[in-house]
């Protein structure tokens, strides 16, 4: 995809803010554990969306500043009583500001190397970490059977087949050597897994938030979670997701 594609994308979500801080999942507490062992005192999240990654280190203890591209999902932020810049990471004016942790959920992936990899390691204390995260899944193959169907009937450029979950987390192995190149070192990768079962309208609501479905065009976007909801309806009015949440962990040295 071109750079513009990627920005229109990433830049998708704030027009359904408050539903992707409702139905987007969180992250593990063990992550978060891990993270708090490291022992930062100050934390920049970075592509921080609604804050889900922010208010988890707020609550336990870490002064957190986010910086948030999209003033819609800041707003979301600033709501739940944490502070946040409206800029992308690679404008950012740190101000001279340095901190102990950055860290990056379901965002690093948006964010265009090897700028962004440089910005972080310049604005980290000696020692200081970045922590970039995803949760990544599948569902059950007979419900991945069946959506298949609705996916090639009403959205076929969506179709292409979800990736089995051992190889979603491989691929996040190709955002780590940017970030060797910036200084970071080690540079490790971490997972976490868990499982989660959706309703029908459960399911719906989290997949309408995804970028590559929320810029369909509304009729045909609604057909398909019409569809897919259908479709779950007749599996039994439920979906189990096999997930793990991938971290790239990284040292400035």
């Amino acid at each position: 995809m071109s750079g513009d594609i990627d920005l229109q994308r990433a830049l998708s979500f704030g027009a359904i803010a408050e539903e992707y801080d409702r139905v987007r999942p969180s992250y593990p507490a063990e992550l978060i554990d891990d993270l708090v062992e490291l022992a930062p005192r100050t934390v920049l999240d970075v592509g921080a969306g609604t804050g889900k990654a922010s208010e988890l280190l707020v609550a336990r203890g870490l002064d957190v500043l986010a910086v948030e591209a999209d003033a819609r999902m800041a707003a979301i932020i600033e709501r739940k009583g944490i502070a946040v810049e409206v800029s992308t990471l690679q404008s950012w004016d740190a101000r001279g500001r340095v901190f102990d942790m950055i860290t990056a959920g379901q965002a690093w992936h948006w964010m265009p190397q090897p700028e962004s990899s440089r910005v972080a390691f310049s604005v980290l204390r000696r020692g200081g970490h970045l922590a970039a995260f995803w949760n990544l899944g599948i569902l059950d193959a007979r419900s991945m059977d069946v959506l298949d169907e609705v996916y090639a009937a009403v959205a076929p450029a969506l179709a292409e087949g979800a990736r089995e979950l051992p190889a979603q987390i491989e691929e996040q192995r190709g955002h780590i050597d940017a970030v060797r190149d910036a200084g970071f070192e080690p540079v490790e990768l971490r997972t976490y897994p868990w499982r989660a079962t959706y309703t029908a309208q459960e399911w719906v609501d989290r997949i309408a938030t995804h970028s590559n479905h929320a810029l369909l065009p509304a009729a045909q976007r609604d057909a398909l979670l019409r569809g897919v909801a259908a479709a779950i309806e007749s599996l039994g009015g439920t979906v189990i997701e096999v997930a793990s949440t991938a971290l790239i962990l990284a040292t400035r040295a």
